[in-house]
């Protein structure tokens, strides 16, 4: 199930970045066309990011009812190690898999200071690559389905192996 998850969020992903950057290359498609588009592939694949990262969670048997702990674990999978980094340095005592630690141990006070520090590193980290990426994607000539292709698989990756990280192994049985 796990994998089956992590594939169809790259190659989802993948695809909608390629899509919209080959775009760019059609006759008739202006650049304002082409970063409209692109502005709401980013919000799609904000919202696709969240979608894999809270189905991982309940993949391995973590519901999460709490909104500041469903944050935590969108903003630690989608900023990849960082993100990682920075929730076992502010709560201490999650360990390698920080992702059931953070459900089940974590004080929400401590959480709300995970997710400001997550907060702004996810604005200016995440958002800075995703203008990257899409000035990248208005490029002519199908340039833009490379790079915005790319870059997402690139990022995309990042975040499965950020899940990897929160969750470990999976679980022998799926509850």
């Amino acid at each position: 199930m796990i994998r089956n998850l992590e594939r169809m969020y790259v190659s989802a992903l993948t695809g909608t970045g390629a899509a919209v950057g080959g775009a760019a290359a059609a006759p008739g498609v202006g650049t304002g066309i082409a970063l409209a588009l692109s502005a709401g592939e980013v919000l799609s694949s904000l919202e696709l990011s969240a979608l894999f990262a809270l189905s991982i969670a309940e993949v391995h048997g973590v519901g999460i009812d709490e909104i500041e702990r469903r944050r935590t674990i969108v903003m630690g999978i989608m900023l990849g190690g960082s993100g990682s980094a920075t929730i076992t340095k502010v709560a201490e005592r999650t360990g390698q898999h920080w992702g059931r630690q953070v459900v089940a141990k974590v004080p929400l006070e401590t959480l709300r200071q995970i997710n400001k520090i997550l907060g702004k590193n996810f604005i200016t980290k995440y958002g800075t690559k995703q203008g990257i990426i899409v000035l990248g994607r208005v490029a002519p000539f199908g340039i833009g389905a490379l790079i915005g292709g790319g870059a997402n698989a690139a990022m995309d990756t990042l975040a499965v192996k950020a899940s990897r990280r929160a969750f470990g192994p999976p679980p022998p049985s799926w509850p």
